[in-house]
């Protein structure tokens, strides 16, 4: 005797060797033996083994499902039943196989009840089931005619369209995605790569700011609509001359300085900050859109602001007119100690925006060390502030002549071409401003500690830096606590700071208190948020660093050795791994060949090509 049986959703046919209640020992007619569940047999028949299946297949083509689903009615039945119902007589087993493989091979027509048992699907649910698997269809259809157009490299529309959101944040329930997918799978291509070779990423740069602002600002970076800030009016306007130094392309201009002398001798020097937070009310639109934001993102050839444009412009430190400003003035002695300090919110009269380009040729340390006699705007100023500078990093113990030059790099992104310009770190302009900060970060940090008002503090130790709402130490900068306090136009700490610094001022209530939870919310946020912006900046830096060597032609360019197989190259802010590298001596000077860049996954690949003093035959030795 042979039995029909069902495995894994297929038909199959064995001959019984041995059989219990709950079980058999089967011979497959491919010879091997098992054991089969009682409950996986369909039927028994004594038809030959081989024949069986092929003949029911033949008969079962020719049953019409509609008409089988109209035969059977409304009630339960036995698949015997309908078998005999159908054809009018007692079913041979062949026949009765036919409507069992027929039944099971229709699950929207027929419900499965039990063994043998079944149940034809209502006339409604039947129909919402066939137009489903008529959609399906009519989808498969078009996700085949776009994967043949992928494969051809040819981007459909509708996936054009979705290009940016399939490649960051699919919905892998789409068509576009699902033919997208397909295609990539099936040329054995990463979906960025097929992007490309499509024609979907026609510039680089694009497609990094799209991922960057599908996930930072899926909103779209525009503000929208907001409340104009308020009026600042009433303030009283200081008696001084006050200059800020900044990039040439600089609009948030949030510092600025001024000097003036005491009749005994000391100095009084003014650190006057920006202060949007005397316009923009608590809880208005605009002081939303700052915790929401939560800082200026910065990149080569642009940037996304904070603030809106007409926010930024009322209130940066602009030439020509008074501006709200926070003041910390510091009476500083003939030798450069700091004696006192002094709050004042006050309107700040800005005679001039100094900028770097036409500042640094003037005001360097060949200037400082030998005067040429040149003259140029605050020269007095500049000077007597940067031997403040020098005290001021001498008094942190930071201060080191012996200290290796560092550079900082610019870049300047114009019509698509990158232009990497280097700048001394260290610089005397870049000291003053960078000293005067600190003193202002430090001094305000410890005035808001000593009357118990929280603030956002930067703190390090054992190396790691981290945000906090305590005062901590700062190893690295060698202050005792150190609030951002003076960039309030492009960093949310800073404009939280200012805001808590003018409650303490004015004695009123600090719009944050000790253990607030949204303040412990904000530094959470702002953190993550300054460290992704700050990894988009670098990403960005690193397509720019790639795409010079094609612009330049460089194809071997020189680095100098780190250690291990790590390398810096010369004249970009660039370190790489270079495998197979040789013994090499501290700071050794290589030559590089590049093998390999790829701008849109940001990689690059050098090799060992010899050190720097050294020709190769390449080059005609």
């Amino acid at each position: 005797m042979n039995v029909l049986y069902e495995e894994s959703g297929s038909f199959k046919v064995g001959s019984i060797v041995s059989k219990s209640d709950a079980s058999l020992q089967i011979d497959t007619q491919h010879g091997k033996r098992t054991k089969l569940k009682a409950a996986s047999v369909v039927l028994e028949f004594s038809s030959p083994l081989n024949d069986f299946l092929p003949a029911a297949e033949a008969l079962l083509a020719d049953i019409d499902l509609d008409f089988l689903w109209e035969c059977c009615g409304q009630d339960e039945f036995g698949h015997e039943a309908l078998a005999l119902d159908y054809f009018g007589h007692t079913p041979t087993a062949i026949e009765t196989a036919a409507i069992v493989m027929r039944l099971f091979s229709a699950p929207m027509y027929f419900y499965k009840k039990g063994k043998g048992r079944y149940k034809a699907a209502p006339e409604e649910a039947l129909k919402a089931a066939l137009a489903g698997l008529e959609r399906k269809k009519r989808e498969q259809q078009q996700i085949d005619e776009w994967v043949a157009q992928l494969k051809e490299r040819t981007l459909p529309e509708p996936v054009r369209v979705r290009l940016m959101e399939m490649l960051f944040r699919p919905d892998k329930n789409s068509l576009e995605y699902k033919a997208f997918e397909q295609a990539s799978r099936e040329m054995s291509l990463s979906p960025l790569r097929l992007a490309i070779e499509a024609g979907g990423i026609p510039s680089v740069p694009e497609y990094l700011m799209a991922g960057f602002q599908m996930e930072h600002f899926p909103k779209g970076i525009g503000f929208g609509q907001y409340t104009p800030p308020g009026a600042v009016e009433g303030l009283p306007v200081a008696p001084v001359a006050a200059f800020s130094i900044d990039d040439a392309a600089t609009t948030e201009i949030d510092d600025a300085f001024s000097l003036e002398a005491l009749p005994d001798g000391s100095m009084r020097v003014g650190i006057h900050i920006a202060a949007p937070t005397l316009g923009i009310a608590e809880g208005s639109d605009l002081e939303r859109l700052v915790y929401s934001r939560l800082s200026t993102v910065y990149f080569p050839g642009g940037k996304i602001t904070m603030l809106p444009d007409d926010v930024v412009e009322r209130f940066t430190l602009k030439e020509g007119e008074p501006c709200p400003a926070l003041s910390l003035y510091v009476v500083v002695s003939p030798d450069f100690e700091p004696l006192s300090f002094e709050n004042r919110i006050e309107a700040v009269p800005i005679s001039a925006n100094l900028r770097h380009d036409t500042l640094e040729p003037l005001f360097n340390e060949a200037t400082l060390a030998n005067d040429p006699g040149i003259d140029y705007p605050f020269k007095r100023e500049l000077t007597w502030l940067w031997q403040f500078a020098v005290a001021l990093e001498k008094r942190r113990g930071k201060y080191d002549p012996s200290r290796p030059v560092q550079q900082d790099y610019n870049f300047d992104v114009i019509d698509g071409k990158v232009r990497i310009t280097t700048r001394r770190r260290g610089a005397p302009m870049d000291k003053l401003v960078s000293e005067l900060m600190i003193l202002a970060n430090s001094e305000w940090g410890r005035m808001l500690a000593e009357v118990d008002i929280p603030a956002m503090y930067r703190a390090q130790g054992a190396g790691k830096v981290r945000m906090t709402t305590r005062p901590e130490p700062h190893v690295g900068l060698g202050v005792a606590q150190y609030a951002w306090a003076t960039s309030p136009l492009r960093r949310a700490s800073d404009f939280v700071n200012q805001r808590q610094l003018i409650a303490m001022i004015r004695e009123e209530e600090a719009p944050f208190a000790q253990s607030d939870t949204r303040l412990f919310a904000l530094l959470r946020d702002f953190d993550t948020s300054y460290a992704a912006y700050l990894g988009f900046q670098d990403r960005m830096e690193l397509f720019w660093c790639l795409r010079w060597f094609s612009q330049e032609g460089v194809t071997s360019p020189t680095a100098t050795w780190i250690k291990e197989d790590l390398v810096r190259l010369d004249g970009l802010p660039l370190r790489l791994r270079v495998p197979g590298l040789p013994e090499l001596t501290p700071g050794a000077r290589i030559r590089l060949a590049i093998l390999r860049i790829d701008e849109p996954m940001l990689e690059i690949e050098c090799r060992f090509a010899g050190l720097v003093d050294e020709v190769s035959p390449a080059d005609g030795a």
